[in-house]
């Protein structure tokens, strides 16, 4: 009792005026425990929120922030009254006895040991601290607290995958954050499983759930299968918190594919490369909307199990893969905007990379990167969709007019989307040293190559505009999905800085459309990091390198090439589809053309390069 005095003492002056045994009884619970009020006033906004649990109804009012505080103390009061009448006329209809009206219920805010006045407007009134009491119950003011604005687990859940919730605060740092995961006790899931609206609806039941871990993200075990995982998370800012949130997932953990032949290739990329060094990664992992096609499931992967291609379980494959490389780096094409917004930002996020996202227009699908914040900044953004720079960007002026002599092609050209994603990061250790990281995903039509050239080259201007205007002596790191052969024009402008007006591509769609030409990159020649692999598009029909990550030589220097090539197309060849699909299945992101380039970077003045690049 003594040290709840000092508290007690701070309230009875102001309180004593009106001195009731309600209001003393409360006085003295103000030292004690309570329930928060949470209030969110932000300067500049018309209106503030004050939310609150009142006899098991969660209060959610939003207030004028120049209304008088007597105004919405009034307004809980009446709340209060109404609560107790309709509870009265409930007991009143079950013992036909008549009922006394309600009394008026105390409502009143304190801050400081004094009581605020009516007359003081709600901005000024709701103060980090204050006490609001309401009849016998107080409340603790928490102004602007730390509060979770989205909060969800993913739906599929899978033994052996990382578990990443979806997860917004305000006025909090995710680092900063509390997480406590628990498991379903058999009994309970037994119970669940039998209702499934329990698995949502249904608090979690005490007793029925056991602790598993407490980090941000958790890996279920084989011995999960079958529960449900619950979350409580709190949101924290350094030592202040706000109100937790407890999640269930709607669906119990189901078994996993097992080993993965990506968990070998985590033993090389196990720990995160240590400063001057830097991992990139590339990777094209196969929109949605592609994967659900009847050319992909009749043409292209008629081998994969109709499950192997659903988003949620490839999502998974996706993420514990992409997590795994503990990249820095990691540029991605083929990217659902969901997916991009849900799955990956999250759980890339717990793994300490912040992305950006260009969505392709007219599409649903576009070019993710992601970098380590912990060694980058981003410094500036300049993406751009390629054929309005060509129409638009006067620097493009001479190749549209040559493009003219053939209506027909510079027509397929302009209706193209493809665009071109680009950013600009600053490394982190060394401030001022800069890094230009492009991304894209070139026309994938196999007749496409003309069109390909004209759009590589629109590429390299833009980038050497950026680097002259954003980034003066940033080196390129160019990586993508670019659809192009080793012996296409493509890569002859990127490795040669030049492409000669007889190369076959410019006819690669009849002569109707053939445009010859020279070109010129406005790059000294580039260099593939991962040379040129035999493959790595692995489909039905065709096996090739279409992907590449390009280098400046002068800046970067290949160290090291470790390949580990999928053994059952060395073994075995083009004809084994069976081997070859239920790895594919279990790999789950590209299933049939899976498309990595894995890249170490070294940031020292001549940057050492190893390169692991994976093919399935």
């Amino acid at each position: 009792m003594l040290k709840r005095l000092p508290a007690v003492c701070a309230l009875l002056p102001r309180c004593l005026a009106s001195a009731t045994p309600r209001t003393l009884s409360s006085d003295r619970g103000l030292a004690g425990r309570m329930e928060a009020a949470v209030v969110r006033c932000l300067p500049g906004e018309p209106k503030l929120t004050i939310s609150f649990c009142l006899e098991d109804s969660h209060k959610h009012m939003l207030r004028d922030q120049s209304e008088a505080l007597g105004k919405v103390l009034s307004r809980i009061s009446n709340a209060v009254v109404k609560s107790h009448a309709k509870a009265k006329k409930s007991k009143k209809n079950r013992d036909q006895q008549p009922s006394e009206a309600p009394e008026p219920a105390v409502v009143k805010l304190f801050f400081g040991g004094d009581e605020v006045p009516d007359t003081l407007p709600n901005s000024e009134a709701w103060q980090d601290g204050a006490v609001l009491q309401v009849g016998e119950v107080t409340y603790s003011v928490q102004r602007n607290a730390p509060t979770f604005t989205a909060a969800e687990l993913p739906q599929s859940l899978m033994a052996g995958f990382p578990v990443c919730p979806k997860l917004e605060v305000e006025f909090g740092n995710l680092q900063d954050c509390e997480f406590v995961w628990f498991k379903e006790n058999s009994a309970s899931a037994s119970v669940s499983h039998s209702s499934p609206a329990a698995a949502t609806d249904a608090p979690a039941q005490e007793g029925g759930w056991t602790r598993v871990g407490s980090e941000r993200v958790h890996v279920p075990s084989n011995q999960d299968v079958g529960c449900r995982l619950k979350l409580l998370c709190t949101p924290r800012d350094g030592r202040r918190s706000g109100p937790a949130r407890e999640l269930v997932s709607a669906g119990a953990v189901e078994a996993g594919p097992g080993v993965c032949t990506f968990d070998n290739r985590h033993a090389y990329t196990s720990k995160v490369a240590q400063w001057p060094a830097v991992r990139v990664v590339s990777y094209n992992i196969l929109a949605d909307v592609y994967a659900q096609t009847d050319l992909s499931k009749t043409v292209l992967y008629p081998y994969c199990a109709p499950y192997a291609l659903q988003l949620d379980y490839r999502q998974n494959l996706i993420k514990k893969e992409l997590v795994g490389y503990n990249a820095d780096i990691v540029c991605l094409q083929e990217v659902d905007k969901g997916v991009f917004a849900d799955s990956l930002t999250p759980a890339l996020d717990a793994y300490g990379l912040d992305g950006v996202f260009r969505l392709k227009e007219k599409q649903h699908e576009g070019l993710a990167t992601f970098y380590r914040r912990s060694k980058f900044r981003l410094l500036s953004r300049h993406d751009v969709m390629l054929s309005e720079a060509l129409a638009s960007d006067p620097s493009h002026g001479p190749l549209l007019e040559r493009l003219s002599a053939n209506g027909d092609l510079k027509d397929r050209i302009l209706q193209r989307s493809t665009s071109l994603q680009v950013s600009v990061l600053e490394d982190l250790v060394k401030p001022g040293r800069k890094v230009c990281v492009a991304n894209t995903h070139l026309y994938w039509h196999p007749k496409g190559g003309n069109v390909r050239l004209v759009q590589m080259t629109v590429a390299l201007q833009h980038l050497s505009q950026v680097v002259r205007d954003a980034a003066p002596g940033a080196p390129l790191l160019f990586c993508g999905d670019f659809n192009s052969t080793p012996n296409s024009g493509v890569v002859q402008l990127l490795s040669e800085a030049a492409v000669p007006r007889e190369h076959a591509d410019w006819s690669s769609s009849g002569p109707e459309e053939t445009c010859c030409m020279e070109l010129g990159s406005t790059f000294p020649p580039l260099l593939s990091a991962c040379g040129q692999p035999a493959y790595t598009n692995y489909v039905g029909g065709f096996h090739g390198c279409l992907d590449y990550i390009f280098i400046q030589p002068e800046s970067m220097k290949v160290g090291l090439c470790l390949w580990a090539e999928h053994p059952g197309f060395i073994r075995m060849g083009v004809e084994q589809k069976g081997l070859t699909i239920n790895l594919h299945c279990k790999m789950g992101t590209k299933v049939g053309k899976n498309v990595l380039k894995l890249v170490f970077l070294d940031l020292s003045r001549r940057i050492r390069l190893f390169t692991s690049g994976m093919r399935v």
